[in-house]
Parts: C-alpha cells; structure tokens; sequence
C-alpha cells in the first residue's frame, strides 16, 4: 500500500503496498490447525468507549492497554508481531535446522545462509577487524584529487548500495512497460526527507542538534580528526535537501517522467562524471534514462562544484560508515541505534544479537529462506481460497464501477478494461533465483553484505534494455505485507500474509472480510488512485480519462486529501493529505470492496447468527480494526507523518469508516466523531 523506488541499489521496481507497519500473534503453523487463534478477541475491547466516537479504542483499546511497546520497538501491532513470528519463529527455527547441518558444499543456498547467519553472530571477528574491512574503500576516498574522481568512488560506492547526491535504479518504462530501461533519482540525505532539515519546531530541531553529536561521535570512533564534521555534514546536506523535491511531488508519475538520452545528464550537471559513476555499477552502456528531476540534477551539480572537494570527500566518509554502522564493532552498531532507533523512532533498545542475525540473514538471503518457509508453512489450499477472493473482489469492482454517477460511460469502459486485465501473484514465485554466485564466508560479515548487494546491482544491470519478466516478485514469501505493482498491472499477496489476523480459515466470513478482502480491496484500488489511475491495462502511463471524468476523480480525491489533511496526530504534526493520498483512497476503496463482497457471498442466505454479541456487519469492521491496530512511540509517529505515505494506523481505521454510511448503520451511529453529514463524505469507488 505505498509507492516506493528501491533506495539505494539499482535494484525494484516502483510499487503499492499495504503496510507502513503493524499485527497479532498466532503460534500456529500455517499449515496447522488454526482452531486456537480467534476470529476476533472480544477482550480487545473497551466497552467503555463508543463504537460511533472512537472507533480505534472501541475495537482496540484494551488490546492496546494490554500490548505495550516492547523496548525493542518504535511501533507494535498486527503487522509487527506476525512479521516478528514469521522470522523470529518460523525463520529462526529454519536458520537452526540449516546450521546443524554438515559439510555442506560450498555455493549451495544452504552453506551461504549458514555462513551469513554465523558471520553475523561472530563478534568476536567483528571487534577484531573493526573498520578495517572498509578501509580499501576509505583509501579509495582519500585519494580523491578532483570531482571527476569523486564522481567515479561515488558510483562504486553506489555499486554496493552506498548512497550519494543521486541514484540509478532499473524498473519497466512507465510509458513502455513491457521493456526495462535506467532512472535516475535523488537521493543521499542522511535524515531521509528534506522537511527534516526545513521544519522549526522543537523536536525537528532536536533531531538535527543529534544528527550532529552522532556524526561527531562516529568520526571520533573511527579515529578520524575532521573538525565539526557534524555540523559540516549538515550544511552540506541541508543545501541538497532545498534542491530536492518534496515526497509530495514525487507521487506525480508524469511530472517524475522525464525520459532523455544519458547524454542530457551531461548537459543538466557537467560537472560530475556520470560516465564514470555509470561505469564503476557496471553500466556499460545506455542510450536512454528517465530523469525524475532535472532541475534537482542541474542545481545539484551547481552545489558540488560550489562544495569544497574536502567536504564531499567527508560526505562520502559518512555515508560509507554510517550504512556499514550496523555490522561494525559494538560501539559504531550502539552509536548508530541510539540516533536512528531511539532518536528519530523512540525505540529503547537494540534486539538481540541472535534476532538480528536472523533478520540480516533475511534480508539478504530471503527468497532461498522462503523457498523453505513456503514448503513449511504455507497451505497450497491457501492459494486457491486467495483465488476465488481475489475473484470476487473483481467481480464487485466491477459492479461498483457500473453504479458511478461522476463517470462517463467511456471512462467506465476503460476502466473495466484495466480492472479485467488485472493479473495476480498468490504465496511464492513459480520460478526461484538462483543465488549461487553470491561468496559468502564465515568471519566475514561486512564482505558478505557487499557481495549480497553486488548480486542484486549485476541483476538489475542485466535488465537495462531487456524485456520486464513479468515473473518477477518484489518481496520474499515471509514479508507481511502485499502490493500492487502498476507497470505490471499485477497485486501481490506473499504466503507472509496469508495468516491471522489478515486471514484464518477457521473465522467466521466478517472478519476475512474485513481483513484478508479488504486488503485485496485495497490493492486493487491502488490501480485506480490517484497515482495507479493514470497507468492503463498494459500498465502503462498513459491517459485512458475524459477530461471532465478526470476533474471529477480529482474533486473528490482533492476533498478527501484535504479530510485528512485536517486530523493532527500529534501537536504541530497533521497528516499530509496529499502525500497520503493513495494509501487513503486504497483504504476506502478497499473496505467499500470488502463490505459488498460480503454482501454478495450472503445473497440467498440465512442471516448469520451473532457471534459474541455482534452481527456481521459490526464483525466486518472489527475485522478491519483488528487488522490495524497498533502503539506507536511519538518518535516514530512523527518520522512516519513526515515520510510515509501511509497514514498512522488510527487514522487507518477511524479515517475512512465515517465516509461509509454501511459503518454508521452497523453500528447504530446518529451522531458522535465517527459520523459525517452526506454533504461532507467522500465516496469514490
């Protein structure tokens, strides 16, 4: 349920996907009998509150009571603790199976998740070594003499995942989605988002004061003697960050679709290399690259000509530290939680080493650790159970689509044009990598992240100028998560997902609805947002609207931006509308599916009986509650207002139910905070 490039590595493709982050525990095996997981816990409840007030901490609020945020967290809910079971279970468990083996041969997916889970846990090598493994790299910025040379040290540092001013990645042309082709995007600010260096209130300014203090306290830990390096970094990276665009602006596709010969980068900033910073990822060669910002290009290469060469080297330095921080001694990895866990998330403290092992390994070896989780844990009766949901979802869709007031019947036939093309991806890939060619060894940590992150450049390198497997996933089978990918017109649902609370074969038809559906619901609205809406069936970015049906999509989309725009999650923190916008209109759209699915599936039926005192109608929306609900540190509440384009998991839940009139007759609302008069809500799909 977001729209993200891959960061750092030329790497994936743009995306949608449900989760910023959240969950409920299950001990259950996939495969196993659910019976002990419940439908819904009516102890979740807090009977004291409204059901048509506070929607959240009616269905939540003794559930939230009851489920703290563990130290080692910044935010705890559906999403996270099945995602923790997932790995620090059911991986765990995989990871331990592995490393009893024997003689195992050297290339094989077995020898290298043992060696990269061992390396990890090796601290002993690690303090021995400390920054030493980087030093080949270090020497390689020291030597720098000139810009031209920076550019080249840049683009192998890039190589490996070690971002600069600006990043190449590979993914479909948006306007030719059958074919893959190079972009270029802005990148290299330490804080994540240029509001971090712009906004004045207390708390931004804080950050900034420990993004300092951290920065000099990690130069004086690798025994570098730079003056104020802190408050060099900062300057430098403030300057970049008022050049760069807004993530606001960065949801425009078209705007962000600026395709021109790779020479034109030339043109935009002669002053850096690009030749040689292509060159060093092993782009050899490139007739074309799709720009996202050539203004930010051309007024970038004006600042590093501006900068002294002895602050870029510094820069470099930093990020080449900074990213390895985590694998380094205890005190770099320490130093490094304590700005970016506890700083900027409110985390209190690290996991443990055992749990982080097991997470690194995932993140590097995921697909060949899948490849056993699915075997384990995932049903294959599951499959076609997602099937006919996804089925009926389209089904519904397409009804919906029928009963549009605001839309023309031409707009409308296009429209089922794409919902009908849609395709899907159900539990794990048919066709699993081969990772055989990645050298990984015991003792050597750091060289096993940059060999991982080698792999995965010379992968995406490949694809420049070929063909778009439409094969491919974008997330391992263990992920929590699903997405909706808009050049392939496709929604995923890895076997992560496919468990309770989302869905539990064993509940009652409401809550599935309103949790596995509406997630489905959500993913393919995605394709109709305001973003997925201006690619076609093909998957290409292209306009398939009538102009007035597209002033009536933005009317409405406008207003419910502007809804949202209104809720403060925090003093002086209130969503960005506008940047959650997709997410948004992906929720409303998703339970509006979901709730009319559920009425379909009852066509002919008795009435269901109450369970625990609720119908299914107030079921359907507790499903969805249980779903989202989530504690989140202040921290992080306010890291993920300013950089996610999902909104906090409350506003999840209690943001879209009072535009749906089915909420307020299931509950009986004729008044309180979850109602709205007609005039005021939004119905889109």
């Amino acid at each position: 349920m977001n729209n993200t490039h891959a960061v750092k590595l030329l790497l994936l493709a743009a995306m949608t996907s449900v989760a910023a982050c959240n969950s409920q525990s299950s001990s259950q095996e996939a495969g196993a009998d659910s019976t002990k997981v419940p439908a819904f816990a009516v102890n979740s409840i807090d009977s004291t509150i409204k059901p048509c007030d506070d929607f959240d901490e009616f269905a939540n609020g003794n559930w939230k009571k009851n489920n703290p945020i563990p130290s080692t967290e910044s935010r705890w809910g559906a999403f996270n603790v099945l995602d923790k079971e997932n790995k620090e279970v059911r991986l765990k468990g995989i990871i331990a199976e592995i490393t009893a083996m024997t003689d195992l041969k050297k290339g094989t997916e077995e020898q290298q998740i043992a060696d990269y889970y061992r390396s990890f846990l090796d601290t002993a090598t690690i303090e021995k070594l400390g920054i030493s493994p980087l030093q080949p790299y270090l020497d390689k910025i020291n030597a720098v003499k000139s810009l031209e040379e920076w550019s080249k040290v840049s683009g192998e540092l890039q190589k490996f995942g070690v971002p600069t001013f600006a990043a190449f990645y590979v993914d479909a042309d948006a306007r030719n989605s059958s074919m893959n082709a190079l972009y270029a995007y802005q990148d290299g600010l330490s804080l994540g988002e240029r509001s971090y260096y712009d906004r004045t209130d207390s708390n931004t300014v804080n950050v900034r004061n420990e993004f300092v203090k951290h920065v000099d306290t990690m130069f004086a830990m690798a025994g570098w003697t730079d003056k104020n390096p802190g408050k060099t970094l900062l300057a430098f990276e403030t300057k970049l960050a008022k050049l760069q665009l807004t993530n606001v602006q960065r949801r425009d596709p078209v705007k962000t679709y600026n395709k021109a010969p790779f020479s034109e980068l030339k043109t935009l900033a002669p002053q850096f290399d690009w030749d040689g910073y292509a060159s060093a990822q092993d782009i050899k060669k490139t007739d074309t690259i799709i720009i996202e910002d050539k203004a930010y290009l051309k007024n970038a290469g004006t600042l590093l000509k501006a900068t002294p060469l002895e602050t870029l080297k510094l820069y470099a330095r930093w990020r080449l530290l900074s990213d390895f921080a985590g694998f380094l001694p205890k005190k770099f990895d320490d130093a490094n939680f304590h700005f970016y866990g506890t700083v900027m998330r409110g985390q209190k403290e690290q996991k443990k080493r055992d749990e982080r092992a097991i997470r690194s390994t995932d993140g590097n070896m995921g697909m060949p650790l899948g490849k056993v989780f699915v075997k384990k844990y995932f049903p294959e009766d599951s499959k076609q159970k997602v099937s006919e949901m996804i089925e009926n979802v389209r089904k519904v869709y397409g009804e919906r689509i029928d009963k549009l007031t605001w839309m023309s019947d031409s707009t409308k036939q296009m429209a089922h044009k794409k919902l009908a093309s849609f395709t899907y991806k159900i539990g794990y890939p048919d066709k699993w990598k081969d990772y055989s060619s990645i050298n990984i060894q015991p003792g050597t940590l750091i060289e096993n992240v940059i060999a991982a992150n080698l792999y995965r450049n010379d992968e995406a390198v490949k694809k420049i100028g070929k063909p778009v497997d439409k094969k491919e996933w974008l997330m391992t089978p263990q992920t929590v998560n699903a997405y909706y990918n808009p050049t392939n017109n496709e929604v995923v649902f890895p076997a992560g997902i496919l468990q309770p609370p989302f869905f539990n074969p064993n509940a009652d038809d409401a809550i599935n609805y309103g949790g596995i559906i509406a997630v489905i619901g959500h993913e393919f609205t995605h394709g109709f947002d305001d973003q997925g809406s201006q690619f076609d069936a093909e998957g290409n970015l292209k306009n398939w609207w009538t102009a007035a049906d597209r002033a009536n999509f933005d009317k409405l989309t406008g207003k419910y931006a502007q809804y949202f725009g209104g809720i403060e999650a925090l003093p002086g923190f209130s969503i960005n509308g506008q940047l959650t916008l997709g997410e948004n209109v992906a929720d409303l759209g998703g339970l509006t599916l979901a709730y009319y699915a559920l009425v379909k599936s009852l066509e002919g039926k008795p009435e269901p009986a109450p369970i625990d005192g609720y119908n299914w109608k107030q079921r359907f929306f507790l499903g969805w509650a249980q779903v989202w609900h989530a504690n989140t540190t202040d921290p992080a509440l306010r890291q993920q207002i300013q950089t996610d384009p999902h909104s906090p998991a409350r506003y999840r839940i209690n943001g879209p139910l009072p535009h749906m009139k089915e909420f307020q007759e299931a509950w009986g609302c004729t008044g309180g905070k979850m109602t709205l008069p007609d005039s005021a809500r939004v119905v889109i799909w």
